[in-house]
């Protein structure tokens, strides 16, 4: 049998390009003579619809675009998915189309209810092992639990949290069924080394359940937060037997392989292949912004590149998303999706190398901005521009003590008195990050273009951040790593993208530079070592322990005296900032937990703020 997985980079509620995608899968199976094609979760609507699947019309779309879709499938079985509501319970489900004929819908049993995921929200569980039916547009069809079956192939579906459901999981009883063939239609988020998680979920069920499995997971920054990686496995009896490149950047990945039924591969132990997260990471974050820029019709970037390690990822990351896009989808296909080029100038640019081809369209996607102030070193203002110059963006360069003086000035004389930096420290920093963000804005809204803020996850922890001044923003593309994470990767891009324009921030210690120069502030001095406030972080909220539990498992890494103030410094700033956390511009969700209150972590804006628990810890 030939069997086939598509990932499909689909956008909620986007009909059009939804059906077009799973069009051109259904016409790409057709022509290699598939068997079964496997579409990802909710690929008709979207899977990130929210709160719409609580609407009745749109199920009823849905099912009508699925009547659209059954007259594509001849010859052919193509599994795609969509919501039934039914007796106004909404169930997330997979259509089984053969030749035209719909045979019926699988309805999703376990419901994703941690970290990201909300979908006992929208949806219900099915009862295992029950089947019912219900009537739409004039016909009868069966929903539930179940068993298919082609060429004599019985064959069954666990739907993406289902296979994590471990002694619960439908593949348990699926086997004494006589199911030779699990498929599973997922949209299971990007996180870095995820990957390595899924394929032993799917080879090992492969080898456990004495079958054949087939994985297809969503691709691309489907919604805004999610980047899906598009992962399409096929195993059998622990042997894989097909794994695609992830996170590309076509609109469809179609993928298909051979499966012998008759003589089964024989039972295998496969090893791991380590995975890199800082190849991961750079996968991920071009990818997601490529389709942010696309699917939110903007026309590039606009960054206020300050020479520090924050700006200067953003910076590297368009470039590197440009490079990435033109190299596997082709210049006349990324021009007209991003709508950076005209047909002209695509066929001036056609032959030139690739890197020079990017430059230019870094050129007209990327503009960045060095906003000095009098407390600004001049290595900030070199690595800025060199960095500029290096990928080809846009460098613009200007002071804003004019503005800083202004405002001061009004202040000073509304209350009587002058400000200094002895008694009025953080005020004088704040206006000076403020300042900086109607300058910016106006460059973006000139340019009808996306503001990238550089907050990362390590200082949305803590609010080291001035709201409505480096948190302004269209999207906060790498408010989901940490610092540390950050600050390594920069010298790996240096060394192994290429990337000779960050030598100059890679030299340099992270600081604000808010405080006259004479001061030396850096970050690490205002906060604590930020391996260390990542430790806290996790051990706190990955971990969730407590205060003196996370004393304890600390112990030993400094002195008694100084952890404690430490993880007291980190608990009071972290419940005293929530509510800035609650205001950031949208971000990607990376790593395997963040802190943004819509997507993995909800804490109040107003609480006790750990006081009992701190003075306990002293």
């Amino acid at each position: 049998m030939k069997l086939a997985g598509a990932a499909l980079n689909q956008t909620p509620l986007d009909w059009d390009n939804n059906l077009r995608n799973i069009k051109s899968a259904i016409e790409q199976a057709k022509e290699q003579n598939v068997d079964i094609l496997c579409l990802p979760e909710m690929s008709i609507p979207g899977y990130g619809c929210e709160d719409l699947f609580l609407s009745e019309w749109v199920s009823v779309e849905c099912f009508e675009r699925l009547l659209e879709i059954k007259d594509w499938c001849e010859g052919v079985i193509v599994c795609v998915g969509l919501p039934i509501r039914l007796n106004n319970t909404t169930y997330n489900c997979a259509c089984v189309i053969r030749d035209k004929e719909i045979l019926g819908f699988t309805a999703k049993q376990f419901l994703a209810n941690d970290g990201v995921h909300y979908e006992p929200r929208w949806f219900s569980s099915w009862i295992p092992d029950t089947v019912a039916e219900f009537e739409a547009f004039g016909k009868t069809y069966p929903i539930g639990d179940i068993i298919y079956e082609h060429q004599g192939i019985k064959f069954a579906f666990e739907i993406c949290e289902d296979a994590w459901r471990n002694e619960n999981r439908p593949a348990y009883r699926h086997k004494p069924k006589g199911v030779q063939l699990i498929i599973n239609p997922s949209a299971s988020h990007f996180a870095m080394s995820k990957t390595d998680v899924r394929y032993h979920l799917v080879v090992d069920a492969s080898r456990q359940f004495e079958c054949t499995y087939l994985y297809v997971n969503l691709l691309g920054n489907e919604a805004g937060k999610m980047i899906y990686d598009g992962e399409i496995i096929i195993a059998q009896n622990g042997n894989l037997v097909l794994r695609n490149q992830l996170l590309s950047f076509k609109s469809v990945d179609f993928e298909c392989a051979e499966v012998s039924f008759d003589t089964p591969l024989p039972p295998v132990e496969m090893d791991l292949l380590p995975v890199d997260e800082n190849v991961e990471f750079i996968s991920a974050i071009t990818l997601a912004l490529f389709d942010y820029l696309r699917k939110s019709r903007s026309r590039g970037f606009v960054l206020s590149l300050s020479g520090g390690a924050d700006s200067s990822l953003c910076a590297v990351a368009v470039a590197e998303m440009v490079r990435r896009a033109v190299e596997e989808i082709g210049l006349e296909e990324f021009a007209h999706k991003t709508n950076c080029l005209t047909p002209n100038e695509i066929s001036d640019y056609k032959d030139l190398p690739v890197d020079e081809v990017k430059g230019i369209l870094v050129n007209k996607l990327l503009v960045t901005a060095y906003q000095g102030t009098i407390n600004s070193s001049d290595d900030t203002y070199r690595s800025a521009e060199e960095l500029a110059k290096s990928i080809g963006a846009v460098f613009y360069n200007w002071t804003i003590d004019e503005e800083v003086k202004s405002y001061r000035g009004k202040i000073e004389h509304a209350i009587g008195r002058s400000l200094t930096w002895e008694h009025d420290d953080l005020t004088l920093q704040n206006i000076q990050a403020r300042v900086r963000a109607p300058g910016i804005w106006m460059l973006a809204n000139l340019k009808n273009s996306l503001l990238l803020a550089t907050s990362n996850r390590s200082e949305a922890s803590v609010g080291y951040a001035t709201m409505d001044g480096d948190t302004a923003g269209s999207i906060s593309p790498i408010a989901g790593v940490d610092k540390a994470f950050i600050r390594q990767w920069l010298v790996w891009a240096q060394e192994n993208l290429g990337y000779e324009g960050l030598q100059y921030v890679n030299n340099l210690q992270p600081s604000a530079e808010l405080r006259p120069l004479e001061n030396t502030q850096t970050d690490e001095e205002d906060l604590m070592p930020y391996p260390l406030l990542n430790q806290i972080e996790r051990l706190a909220f990955f971990d969730r322990l407590s205060p003196q539990q996370v004393f304890e498992k600390l112990k030993g890494t400094y002195p008694d005296e100084q952890l404690r103030q430490f993880i007291q410094r980190f608990y009071s700033l972290w419940s005293r900032n929530q509510w800035k956390r609650e205001r950031y511009a949208p971000a990607f969700h990376l790593d395997d937990y963040n802190v943004d209150p819509r997507s993995w972590l909800r804490f109040p804006i107003l609480s006790g703020g750990f006081r009992e628990e701190l003075s306990e810890l002293r």
